[in-house]
């Protein structure tokens, strides 16, 4: 532990010292034409990484692919202040600076952390995250709602796939790994004449998964069974008119068997889960470039999600434990719908405005979620199955803009504004019915230095927000068993309020003259107000979660990133990250008070470091580590996950078009926790309470086989 934390101190030392050796270098001293210059498309108008005036970092298709990364959850160790909960087949929930939901059952949820794909909003649906064809995958840290919404208040990632081109290419790609893993895909696009520039591309990936169920005798019942597919076209209508569709096909069939009574990889379920995504999805964007410096953009989105999750709840078999044991499954089927219509005018070129150049974005956008929930659960209190539907329809409408002036050559200033809207009616079958509302306001304020060709400083005040909700499951169970002291105590938490988070930063970004060294480090400092937290209920074999408005919560940490290319066939890169946090002013139902104690998937550091060389010009080799601190799994007990630390390598051979690949995570096969429970499930110890984990992924490895045309 001494020295992983002694090297997270040095990786940071040495990415704040080396910022300054060239972000004040003269500017004539080299010809920088030939620095790779990489450009941030989820900003409103599209800026070098350097430029933007947040923590952000951009993972891109080599990253991916000297990972193997099938999935988001494949790279989300390499971020810093990135951690992602368990609980399900891949991860579903993403938490950012310490702020994030760790899982949904029964009530709604708005997601901390927002997840988009080529402009389409799939937050809290992370099974579509699927990496094969993807360009970029873009990370914000930090309150995003000005940008981007409810969904954004603590970060973002937004995914892009390869944008269609006039000339015809493609990849395909074959896999075989460990665990019986399968996968191909290909990806082909070009022009199509009057319709325009298209790619397509298609994946599948099978896995017998990590779990040996012994009782069943099987080792397939955490399977991944997953299918994408995507569609982009450009179509110039006219001079000035440019049409851009996206589809999306998703078709996810994964089990879910992740949690043992021992706390290994071989459980006793005689009624495995599953975990499933069948989603279609539309997004037509049409803009209109005949201004001079400025263009109009409209678009329309269309999201169908069916979602299925169960599991079984006693993780166990009838006959374990005589006159003990019980027999349970839970599922929950969600039909989700999404509709977006957005308009913006956004600026090409700064223009003279009162003597300063300046740019712009003005936007009106409506957002409608429809939830549809069918729970077919073993009901305790009846003694028998039972289905529980709820309803769930929310309307957002929100009107934003965002004002960018250059006082000087060097000087500049970025001010955003969102102000939004949203009206939610919650109906369920036990009769509980509520209609929160709430006026949300979000935006930043930066002041950015150029003090080189590429290199700036930059000072951020932001806010975000998040829409409050119903605790309608935790009432109508009180309701149902007539415990008058529950349901006093819940009453007053049937609805929560929004939350809101405001965030300082500071950050400095650059890189030399001749692009071999880059560095990006930021500190920040936030604070969030009517904190939402989960608490659960324990009492009289009533056991039901619920969110709770805490009084407050801070955090406090350094981000830091550097890459290094030492020679044509040596480089360094890393990333860091330091977290500190507290919860303020939140006390459990069982009377425990959580003041002044972290927040939980808050791991104090996190790190990745890696090595990247080449062997004359065909042979590659990438080997890289991952290393994160302990952390709470949840807010409202004090159970912890180990720090851990995870090797990976890339053997790679190129040759043309043709890429060969011996890749392997986790060589050491440590085993690190991704989720935890606490409660009594053992038959075997009577109930008495004890912590339950989910492994993440042993070792692994295997080949892969791509070519590009």
């Amino acid at each position: 532990m001494k020295i992983i934390n002694s090297y997270l101190a040095v990786s940071i030392t040495a990415a704040l010292s080396s910022v300054p050796a060239f972000a004040f270098a003269a500017e004539d001293t080299q010809d920088t034409k030939d620095i790779e210059i990489i450009e941030v498309s989820g900003d409103f108008h599209r800026r070098t990484l350097n430029e933007t005036t947040s923590s952000v970092s951009i993972i891109d298709k080599d990253a991916m692919q000297q990972r193997h990364s099938q999935h988001l959850q494949d790279t989300l160790n390499s971020l810093a202040n990135v951690n992602f909960s368990g609980g399900t087949s891949t991860a579903r929930f993403i938490q950012i600076r310490g702020i994030g939901e760790r899982s949904q059952f029964v009530d709604p949820v708005t997601p901390s952390v927002g997840l988009i794909i080529d402009g389409i909003d799939y937050s809290g649906l992370g099974s579509a995250a699927s990496l094969f064809d993807i360009d970029h995958v873009e990370v914000f840290r930090g309150p995003q709602s000005g940008r981007f919404g409810v969904n954004a208040m603590a970060g973002l990632l937004l995914l892009d796939s390869t944008a269609p081109s006039s000339d015809f290419n493609g990849q395909f790609q074959l896999s075989a790994g460990n665990y019986s893993e399968a996968m191909g895909g290909l990806a082909m696009g070009g022009n199509l004449g009057v319709l325009g520039n298209a790619r397509f591309s298609i994946s599948q990936f099978q896995q017998d998964g990590y779990i040996e169920n012994t009782y069943l005798e099987r080792d397939d019942t955490e399977q991944r069974d997953e299918l994408s597919a995507r569609f982009k076209l450009d179509t110039e209508l006219s001079k000035d008119w440019l049409l851009q569709t996206v589809l999306h096909y998703n078709d996810v069939d994964n089990g879910y068997d992740a949690f043992s009574l021992d706390n290994t990889r071989e459980t006793l379920s005689d009624e495995p889960g599953f975990d499933r995504l069948k989603s279609q999805a539309l997004r037509l964007q049409l803009s209109y470039l005949g201004f001079d410096n400025s263009r109009v953009e409209m678009s329309v989105n269309y999201l169908d999600a069916d979602t299925g999750y169960a599991y079984d709840e006693d993780w166990t078999y009838e006959g374990i434990a005589p006159g003990w044991e019980y027999s349970a499954f839970d599922a929950y089927f969600r039909d989700r719908d999404d509709k977006t219509a957005e308009v913006r005018w956004v600026s090409d070129e700064p223009e003279s405005l009162f003597g300063i150049d300046s740019e712009w974005v003005v936007g009106l956008y409506y957002y409608d979620k429809s939830v549809q929930l069918t729970r077919d659960y073993f009901n305790w209190d009846l003694g028998q199955p039972s289905i529980f539907n709820s309803d769930y329809d929310s309307n957002h409408l929100a009107i934003y803009g965002e004002f960018t002036q250059h006082w000087s050559d060097r000087v500049s200033t970025i001010t955003g504004l969102r102000v939004e809207r949203y009206d939610n009616d919650y109906l369920d079958s036990r009769g509980i019915t509520a209609e929160p509302e709430d006026t949300m306001v979000g935006g930043n304020f930066s002041v950015r230095y150029q003090a080189s060709d590429d290199s700036y400083l930059y000072a951020t005040l932001a806010r975000g927000y998040k829409a409050g909700g119903v605790n309608g499951e935790a009432l109508g169970k009180a309701e149902d068993q007539g415990l008058e002291e529950l349901e006093n105590y819940l009453l007053d938490r049937s609805t929560f309020a929004p939350e809101t988070l405001w965030s300082t930063e500071f950050g400095v970004k650059g890189s030399s003259a001749d692009g071999r060294l880059t560095s990006r480090v930021s500190a920040f400092y936030h604070w969030r107000d009517d904190v939402q937290l989960k608490g659960w209920v324990n009492r009289d074999q009533s056991f039901v979660g619920y969110i709770e408005n805490a009084a407050e919560g801070t955090g406090y940490g350094l981000e830091a990133e550097i890459r290094n290319q030492f020679t044509d066939w040596l480089a360094v890169f890393a990333s860091a990250s330091w977290l500190k946090t507290e919860i303020e002013g939140f006390v459990t139902e069982d009377g425990t008070d959580m003041t002044g104690r972290e927040q939980a998937q808050a791991p104090n550091y996190q790190l990745n470091i890696g090595f990247e060389g080449w062997l004359g010009e065909n042979f590659q080799w990438v080997i890289q580590a991952d290393a994160k601190d302990e952390f709470y799994f949840s807010d409202s007990h004090n159970q912890k996950a180990d720090s851990m630390a995870v090797l990976h390598l890339a053997l790679n051979y190129h040759y043309q078009d043709w890429r060969i690949s011996l890749w392997g995570r986790n060589l050491t096969d440590e085993d690190y926790e991704i989720r935890g429970f606490y409660f009594g499930n053992d038959p075997r110890e009577e109930y008495v309470p004890e912590t339950y984990v989910q492994y993440g992924e042993p070792r692994r490895f295997g080949i892969t086989v791509s070519k590009s045309f």
